[in-house]
């Protein structure tokens, strides 16, 4: 376990706990070291990202230490995670095109973050062409660096444009996290993963999705076109 993985077990706990308090009933004078708390996890997060680990652990403990003053004061009663169970936080794959990031993208990346550390594995243009049917809209060089730029994303990674278990197999996944709607048969995908090698890694599908009407690229993209009036009255 590597330095820049240690700092992220502490983030992530910090995270946790901030999450767990923000619907609390806490006092609102007192209320004030939840949200500086919250300020210092976005800070370590900050700093994790320019590698500057002594400043993003510092964060943490500044952040830690004002959610224990609630604790201490009876405001709010949380466990702080031991460091062996952060450190050993299962790896979560999760897979997609994410050509158009929305809701329903960041509340899959955020079940598979409270299940352990995310890999994503985001599709090529040539694939994405292959499956939809169309360009997409944004290419897989910039669509990878925006999941890669989201919180609960550990790495992100281009897909294989001849064999899409190959990233699968390199990352070696604890999990796989589907979405409810994600083409995989979950048996199959199991199947070929055995024959990969990759004999414990579990299958998981989703069961709910993120209900809203902006959930779906296709209609982000449509509606774009309404607002600006590309669509003639047949196809709207």
């Amino acid at each position: 376990m590597n330095d820049r993985e240690r700092i992220e077990a502490y983030i992530a706990n910090l995270e946790r706990a901030v999450k767990s308090l923000e619907e609390n009933d806490i006092d609102e004078k007192y209320r004030v070291l939840l949200e500086n708390a919250k300020a210092y996890l976005s800070d370590a997060k900050y700093y994790l990202s320019r590698n500057d680990y002594f400043t993003a652990l510092a964060c943490v403990a500044y952040g830690e230490g004002l959610i224990d003053s609630l604790r201490h004061i009876g405001e709010v009663n949380i466990d702080w995670k031991p460091l062996s169970s952060l450190l050993s936080r299962p790896k979560v794959l999760v897979a997609g095109s994410f050509e158009i990031l929305h809701p329903g993208h960041i509340y899959l990346l955020e079940k598979a973050w409270e299940i352990g550390r995310v890999y994503v594995i985001v599709s090529r243009d040539s694939n994405f062409e292959k499956f939809k049917g169309r360009k997409p809209a944004i290419p897989d060089k910039y669509r990878v660096k925006i999941v890669g730029s989201i919180r609960y994303v550990h790495k992100a990674v281009l897909g294989d444009e001849k064999d899409y278990l190959k990233p699968v197999v390199e990352i070696s996944p604890d999990i796989v996290l589907l979405g409810p709607d994600q083409w995989p048969d979950k048996e199959k995908l199991e199947e070929e993963l055995r024959k990969r090698g990759l004999k414990e890694t579990k299958v998981v599908r989703l069961e709910k999705s993120y209900e809203d009407d902006v959930c779906r690229s296709s209609k982000i993209i449509r509606r774009i076109l309404e607002i600006h009036g590309c669509l003639d009255e047949g196809q709207r």
